[in-house]
């Protein structure tokens, strides 16, 4: 099999997916990476498998059972590995994938116990870190309100460690018809502030029934008046000198409290 070199016309088309406006007009996207990769495979969304010589070594099992599955995998050089990855060390392991993204509804139609919906999230890093989060504690969907980042973003999809496949996720740009559609499905809305009227370790009533938990943007947290709308206002509480906690931090402080809560021993 001989190699495809980065002029390849499939090479460029996917090196192009780095960028958001090429992944909005293709609904595709890159996932780097065995990880990703794996979780790609076993949800059925690779268009194409991209893989270096030394990847080919390394991952065997794993470019066997993509071909096994009838996905087309194709060996590229060095120079093309590199371009098709965005890591410092590329691990030559790259899948073009169909985007993964739902509707709202279609979450609601499901009847979700537990949502996490960021609002304005910009940090990348922290979406995958929370989108992962959500996956470890069962959570059924995030939900990206407002004007936030794509969750297809290459540093996103890398910080999700394959969960981007895993838990459904659904971007909402109207913050308050998100906010309304919740509260039609008769979810209670939670926002997460340092003024909150209930602590988080007194909140085990409320987790108990279906919950979702607003993060406000990393900058400035959550608008005043997106706080004012929701069922209750959380706090989480600080014993030490920090004035406050990292937006992925306090997400997945949250979230365990409510899987805690809805999945006892």
């Amino acid at each position: 099999m001989e190699a495809l070199s980065e002029r390849n016309p499939r090479v460029v088309s996917a090196v192009k997916l780095h960028r958001g406006p090429m992944r909005r007009k293709s609904g595709l996207f890159l996932a780097e990476g065995a990880n990703s990769v794996e979780s790609a495979l076993d949800t059925d969304r690779v268009e194409e498998l991209f893989f270096s010589s030394k990847a080919a070594e390394r991952e065997t099992m794993l470019v066997a059972g993509a071909a096994a599955r009838g996905v087309r995998t194709t060996l590229v050089s060095d120079r093309a590995a590199e371009m098709l990855g965005e890591t410092v060390t590329p691990p030559g392991l790259v899948a073009v994938c169909k985007q993964v993204d739902v509707p709202l509804t279609d979450i609601l139609a499901g009847g979700p116990r537990m949502l996490a919906v960021p609002v304005e999230i910009a940090d990348p890093g922290n979406a995958g870190t929370l989108i992962r989060v959500a996956d470890a504690v069962g959570a059924d969907g995030v939900v990206l309100a407002g004007d936030s980042v794509d969750p297809h973003n290459g540093k996103c999809v890398r910080a999700c460690a394959g969960s981007l496949f895993h838990v459904p996720v659904a971007r909402s740009r109207d913050i308050d018809a998100t906010l309304d559609a919740l509260e039609s499905a008769g979810i209670a809305i939670l926002a997460t502030t340092a003024k909150g009227e209930v602590d988080l370790d007194d909140a085990d009533e409320i987790l108990g029934g279906p919950v979702a938990w607003l993060f406000g943007n990393e900058a400035h947290g959550l608008d005043r008046a997106i706080a004012a709308r929701a069922t209750h206002r959380i706090r989480i509480p600080i014993h030490g000198r920090a004035e406050s906690l990292n937006l992925a931090a306090a997400a997945a402080i949250c979230l365990y409290a409510s899987s805690r809560v809805q999945h006892p021993r």
